[in-house]
């Protein structure tokens, strides 16, 4: 391989395999992340150490971990821009592994269709965007063409995507009713502080939490139960679908009249497959990520949905062939190797 050429992409990081109980202990987790071990072996039915030993195998690899971090979108902070770019042949990878390695990426992904890889920003303001697209992105090797959207509204994220519950989340039911999103909670220092830490170890001890933040355990247990209930922080177990059984990912993009955005978002969130939906600028005003045990689960899927969809302009459906950026962790196939360990502590 001469200095010059792309190197080639490197194989994606096996995962796990689950069984019952894995399934058992990841269900309850995924209510509550911050679950202990006692708990989470009481409500799946083995021992605090069966639980230990499974939770550190399904961590190992990263497909499975807990995140914690506030949402710019709720919280009317900076700007969230959806890019397309596009790439010359040959230097897909090298371009997404560069967009995943960005701090202001949320996640990169490959899909069917052109040579382009799609990554989600979230920048302080319009001009650091400006900045980003034209200087940095721009100047990238093998970067033909960019493409970029605002998020204007955030409806559905990963966080409303429940595949060990029958019944939707709080905000999928404000969505699927048409209803706005509830008040924005106000978030002092203290909270930022407290997210920190949490993004550090999502399940780190109360106790700890206060000597860190050097208050009392009462008002740190107290501030995280209010985070917690609220919308603006999203604390939770992140497994990758296709370690649930889930392996087809789709990219959606639906162009609509303005008249029938609402009646779209309705139906569109009724759907449990759908596990990120959001409204954007440009032609095609509604951008979505769906989750499918299989290609014949999708083909139903965009049948029922689309097929039933009022004042449709336009629609586009891509099959995503590599993650390389989930929930602004770097996924394990594209991380360095040392990367970082996601074990839980009890």
């Amino acid at each position: 391989m001469t200095p010059d050429a792309p190197r080639p992409a490197a194989s994606p990081a096996p995962l796990p395999v689950l069984d019952e109980v894995d399934h058992a202990v990841l269900r309850v987790l995924h209510r509550d992340p911050r679950a202990g071990f006692a708990e989470v072996a009481a409500a799946a039915g083995v021992h605090e150490r069966t639980v230990a030993r499974r939770l550190e195998r399904m961590t190992a690899t990263g497909h499975v971990r807990f995140t914690a971090a506030l949402v710019p979108e709720y919280l009317g902070e900076g700007i969230t821009a959806e890019l397309a770019v596009r790439c010359a042949p040959g230097r897909v990878h090298e371009t997404a592994l560069a967009l995943a390695r960005r701090p202001e990426t949320r996640s990169v992904e490959v899909a069917t269709g052109a040579l382009e890889v799609f990554a989600e920003f979230n920048t302080p303001d319009h001009q650091t965007l400006l900045t980003l697209i034209d200087s940095v992105v721009g100047r990238m090797d093998g970067v033909v063409d960019i493409h970029s959207g605002v998020v204007m509204r955030l409806l559905l994220t990963a966080a409303d995507w429940a595949p060990y519950d029958d019944e939707p989340t709080r905000t999928r039911r404000l969505v699927m009713a048409g209803r706005g999103p509830r008040a924005p909670l106000a978030v002092d220092e203290l909270d930022r502080g407290l997210v920190a830490l949490l993004h550090r170890d999502a399940r780190m001890s109360t106790t700890r939490l206060a000597r860190e933040l050097r208050v009392g355990e009462s008002t740190a247990r107290r501030r995280l139960a209010r985070l917690m209930t609220s919308h603006v922080l999203h604390l939770r177990l992140h497994a990758d679908p296709a370690v649930l059984g889930y392996p087809v990912e789709a990219r959606f993009r639906i162009g609509t009249a303005h008249s029938r955005l609402g009646a779209a978002i309705r139906l569109l969130a009724r759907e449990p497959a759908v596990r990120h939906l959001v409204v954007t600028t440009g032609t095609t005003a509604l951008l979505g990520y769906s989750s499918h045990r299989d290609l014949a689960d999708l083909h139903a899927f965009t049948s029922r949905v689309f097929g039933h969809l009022d004042g449709v302009t336009s629609t586009d459906t891509a099959l995503l062939m590599r993650t390389y950026k989930r929930a602004g962790v770097t996924e394990p196939a594209a991380a360095p190797e040392g990367g970082t360990s996601f074990l839980p502590h009890d």
